[in-house]
This record gives structure tokens, C-alpha cells and sequence, in this order.
């Protein structure tokens, strides 16, 4: 089968949402293709226990609240995994997003001698005049080439663990201190497991300060703003968690809990890893930026005369467990009983299907705000595509607006000759 259409949108996760929801307000026909369901990747490549880690109120579109957390428990409540899969899916019924479920897009190429893309899937073609790729950052996950296969039982990356009892008995080792990794050694550790946890540079806001939600504070200092992350900073890691309510990660109370803490991972040979010596200044670097940021936001509070409680507390760290002066620098696995390693390193993108010239040399996204270098492609859902919020749920939504609006007004270039008469205003400009 062949069909026409003017955009393809390629993956109904959050952004493939967002952007149909855009497109339809401007009245241009498009297809959202996804091979699998609706927010896929939250139903089946999370953990069972994961919930949101920024609160309900703030993570979500602006034109739908979540109708099964309720604030009046918490005003800060945080979304399951679950629950985030069933708005979307919810969202996407409340616009009548035109999705199709269970098609797989596997090339799109630019026409020859005329505009637009031969997008091929496993139902057949489709010409579309432009594509918008919306698979989001998590596409391919990331293990780094360490320990080589079989040194222990299991090695798994975050996106494949979901509960303790899916590991055999004996230690783990998580390598990865984002939110992903603290979350999961935490939930180990609860479970009466011994846990390592190799931590490497990080940031860590503070969950709640003086009565308001780190989202909160960012938002108002303007930080969601931020258009590029700070120099040597584009890959660090954010270590916030909306577990249990809700809470800072700090990595004192984790090894006070019984966590070890070592340094980056970095080398392994004849059943033994290594470890850098960075622990104590990974979580130096991390105190300073969560200090920052109370700092700021002290300020924030003077400036406005807002009423809102002290916390002197929250600025006292405490001194460093003896792991982090003397940090390990090797582990024999088997020695320390070691049966399974969790990866929480993170994702690559995989945009193999996508055959046009929309890549740098390093084989990114060559991009400005989701408009890529080929003309009529456009990439929604990475981080920091326009500003640091891009990769949340509500940033999405915003990226989307402006791809949209984009895609609106090619359209009326395009149309322009082609059967508008000179000096009309183009009939795709008056969507």
C-alpha cells in the first residue's frame, strides 16, 4: 500500500503527543507512526516501582491534569510509571491524535526532483511532504565495554531491571549515579541486598527547599530557560528522585544506609574492577551545585519578600563517610560476592532508519530548536534541543509548539505559485 500525507511523525511517546496535538490546531494532515504502543518505553523499559521525578502538577501538557494523582494528599505528587503511560494514551484520545499502533518505520528518504520523503514501514509507504523523528533520547541503551561477559551471573542496564527479586542472590553493583542508579541501588538496599555504587559526576538539587519543589525554583529563577548547559557540563547527570513521596539524593544518607560508594568505573582484568580515585570530588561537585542552588534561591525569596519558612538545616552536609576519604579503588567480584551488575549509564540515539543529510560529523542531530540541517526534518524530545526543560514532559510540549509553527509556515512557502494567485496570502497560511 501507498499513501500521501504532509507529516509523518515517527514514535507517539510524550513528543509524538505533543506535536500532533500542534499540527491538528493548525489543521495539517499528518500520521503518527509507532511501532509498538502509545508511551511504550514507560509501560515496558522502566522499573515496576518508578514514578515521575518532577511532581504532577508540573509535569504534564497544559491542556490535561492528571485525574488519578491527587494533589489534595501531596501537592507535590509524583506520577507511577503507569500512570504517565495511561495520560498519554488518555491525551492522545482527547485530541484525536491520529496514531497508528504497531507500524514500524524502517527508512525515510528524501524524493528526488521534488519536495518531501518516501517514509517505507512495515504496512507499506508513505509520501510525506515532511517528518518529524520523536523517538526521544532513549532508544539505544548503553553499556559501556568493561566487564566482559559471563565475569558475573547477570549484567543487566537499568532499562531492563524492574524489581530485586528478578536478580539472583548476592551483591550488585549499580555504575551510574543519576536518577536511575540512586533510585535502584536504593530500592536494592531496602531489600536487604549489598549494594555498591560507582558515582560519577553529578548534579543534585534539592528535592524541596523552604516549602517548594526544586521544579518550582527552577522555573522562577529562570533556569528551565537555560538555552546550553554549562561548559564541561553537557552530559552530567541529574541525580533527583520523586521515590517514596519524594526526597533529596543525598549520597551521605545513602551510605549511612549501608551503600558503598565508590568512584567512576573504570577498567576491569582477571575478575577485578577498578575504580577511579574521584569519589570526593564527584561529591564535592555535586554538594556545590546542590549549595548553589540554595544560595539562589535565599536570594530569590529577599528580593521578593516572600514569605516562606527557613531552612538553615538544608545547608549543613555533614561530614563524609570514611568511604569517601579512603574510597576502594578495586573489587574482586567474585571476593566480594558479587552476582549482578546494573548499568545505569544511559542511552544513545538510533536514527539508522532516518537516510538523510540531518547529521553532524559525530553522527548527532544537526539541529537549532528541532529544525534539523535537512530541509523538511525536524527532531523532537532530546535534551537541551531548545532549552534545559526539553526533555520533560512540559518541555516537549513547547519544543513541539514551535516545530509545529515552523512546519506551518514552510508549508506556506511551499504553497506559494502553486495555485494561490500572485500576491494572495498562500491557503496554508490561513490554518
Amino acid at each position: 500500500m501507498s499513501e500521501e500525507t504532509e507529516v509523518v511523525v515517527v514514535g507517539a511517546g510524550q513528543a509524538g503527543v505533543a506535536i500532533s496535538e500542534h499540527l491538528g490546531a493548525h489543521g495539517v494532515p499528518h500520521i503518527v507512526l509507532e511501532r509498538h504502543r502509545i508511551a511504550e518505553r514507560w509501560r515496558s523499559e522502566r522499573w515496576d516501582s518508578l514514578v515521575a521525578n518532577g511532581p504532577a502538577w508540573h509535569d504534564r501538557f497544559p491542556g490535561l491534569e492528571f485525574s488519578d494523582v491527587d494533589p489534595r494528599v501531596h501537592s507535590d505528587a509524583f506520577a507511577s510509571k503507569d500512570q504517565i503511560a495511561d495520560y498519554f494514551v488518555t491525551y492522545a484520545e482527547k485530541i484525536g491524535a491520529p496514531i497508528r499502533c504497531g507500524v514500524e518505520v524502517t527508512s525515510v528518504r528524501k524524493h528526488t526532483g521534488r519536495p518531501g520523503f518516501r517514509v517505507e514501514t512495515s504496512e507499506g509507504s508513505i509520501d510525506a511532504r515532511f517528518v518529524v523523528a520523536a523517538t526521544g533520547p532513549f532508544q539505544r541503551p548503553v553499556i559501556p565495554p568493561i566487564v566482559p561477559d559471563g565475569a558475573v551471573p547477570v549484567q543487566i542496564h537499568s532499562s531492563a531491571y524492574r524489581n530485586p527479586e528478578q536478580l539472583p542472590e548476592g551483591a550488585v553493583l549499580v555504575v551510574g549515579a543519576g536518577s536511575s542508579g540512586v533510585q535502584i541501588a536504593d530500592e536494592l538496599r531496602r531489600s536487604g541486598r549489598r549494594v555498591l555504587l560507582s558515582v560519577g559526576p553529578h548534579d543534585r538539587p534539592a528535592r524541596e527547599y523552604r516549602g517548594r519543589d526544586f521544579c518550582w525554583w527552577l522555573g522562577v529563577l529562570g533556569r528551565w530557560d537555560a538555552e546550553t548547559p554549562p561548559q564541561g557540563a553537557e552530559h552530567v547527570t541529574i541525580a533527583v528522585s520523586g521515590a517514596r513521596g519524594g526526597h533529596t539524593v543525598d549520597f551521605r544518607a545513602l551510605a549511612a544506609d549501608g551503600i558503598e560508594l565508590v568512584g567512576l568505573t573504570t577498567s576491569y582484568d582477571g575478575g577485578v574492577l577498578r575504580f577511579a580515585p574521584d569519589l570526593a570530588t564527584n561529591i564535592a561537585l555535586g554538594d556545590a551545585k546542590y549549595l548553589e542552588l540554595l544560595r539562589a534561591a535565599d536570594e530569590y525569596v529577599e528580593r521578593n519578600g516572600l514569605d516562606l519558612p527557613e531552612e538553615p538545616a538544608a545547608h549543613v552536609l555533614g561530614p563524609d563517610p570514611a568511604g569517601v576519604a579512603d574510597p576502594r579503588l578495586e573489587l574482586d567480584l567474585a571476593g566480594a560476592g558479587v552476582t549482578s551488575i546494573v548499568w545505569a549509564t544511559g542511552f544513545a540515539t538510533d536514527y539508522s532508519w532516518l537516510e538523510v543529510d540531518a547529521f553532524d560529523e559525530h553522527g548527532r542531530p544537526d539541529q537549532r530548536r528541532g529544525v534539523s540541517s535537512e530541509p523538511g526534518v525536524y527532531f523532537l524530545g532530546l535534551p537541551w534541543l531548545s532549552r534545559r526543560g526539553s526533555s520533560f514532559i512540559w518541555g516537549v510540549w513547547h519544543d513541539a509548539r514551535y516545530v509545529a509553527d515552523h512546519i506551518t509556515t514552510q508549508r506556506g512557502y511551499l504553497a506559494y505559485g502553486a495555485g494561490d494567485r500572485p500576491g494572495a496570502t498562500p491557503t496554508a497560511w490561513k490554518n
